[in-house]
């Protein structure tokens, strides 16, 4: 699986706690028991669901964290008090050995997007066997805006997609797609579905983390061949205006519950 690393997870993570719908969480909520609740967090990276959510509840929770990457979890364990476990697991060839029925709910955040159709086939027969709540926040969907704009943001946009959807390690990536097919799919099996969208808003308070972002956009646009002088213009644009806090982004994601 493809990683992240601990500076750029803590770049965005002011913009996921920002963006997180609200109605989605309270149906999630209120769909947990009232008595202790226990929570699986798949691919949990540095803990940005139990940073999101550790405040929200009314009863006390324990934490089962899980990603690939034991750096990731590290920084996770020593964020949080409290009861939290931390677990090294390859998502991609032992998801079924995970014990969802052994937990009150499963939670994971922006991760949707990097499997494929085939893991999100998977991952659903397990929460619909399992039978709980299940939340997946932060699922990019492929809207991106930009004020002000520039004649190249829309072909980097595309470029992007495209790029979201190669491999990230669970087969070719649904990406900008992943949200609908979920939803769809979680649908198809009679489960109860509420969404809503969490949009990053990106703006003059968060240069660092619009100079991180829109980097990768450079990067994707070399990779894939555009055109180097354009590219080029593009992005000194683009650092100018983020510079002189001259820049909002807004990035489309989708949230969202599936109730037992």
């Amino acid at each position: 699986m493809s990683g992240f690393s601990s500076h750029w997870l803590a770049l965005r993570e002011p913009l996921d706690l920002a963006a997180r719908n609200t109605v989605v969480e309270r149906a999630f909520l209120d769909a947990l028991p009232t008595s202790e609740v226990r929570v699986l967090d798949l691919a949990s990276g540095a803990g940005s669901t139990v940073a999101a959510l550790k405040d929200k509840f009314q009863m006390p929770v324990s934490w089962q964290l899980t990603d690939f990457d034991v750096s990731l979890l590290d920084v996770a364990s020593s964020r949080f008090q409290g009861d939290l476990k931390v677990q090294q697991v390859d998502l991609q060839a032992d998801l079924e050995k995970l014990p969802f029925d052994r937990f009150d709910a499963i939670t994971t955040s922006a991760f949707l997007d990097l499997t494929s159709k085939a893991f999100l086939e998977r991952l659903i027969d397990k929460v619909v066997e399992a039978g709980k709540p299940f939340l997946a926040s932060l699922t990019y969907d492929g809207r991106t805006e930009f004020s002000p704009g520039h004649g190249m943001d829309e072909t980097l946009r595309e470029a992007l997609n495209r790029h979201q959807q190669t491999d990230k390690g669970f087969g070719p990536a649904l990406g900008p797609e992943a949200a609908r097919v979920a939803i769809e799919l979680f649908r198809a099996r009679d489960c109860r579905v509420v969404q809503g969208t969490s949009d990053w808003q990106a703006g003059d308070d968060t240069q660092d983390f619009l100079l991180e972002f829109l980097s990768g956009w450079q990067r994707v646009g070399r990779e894939v061949g555009l055109e180097a002088e354009q590219l080029e213009s593009w992005w000194q644009d683009r650092q100018i205006k983020i510079g002189a806090a001259q820049l909002h982004v807004m990035v489309g994601h989708v949230d969202f519950v599936v109730l037992p």
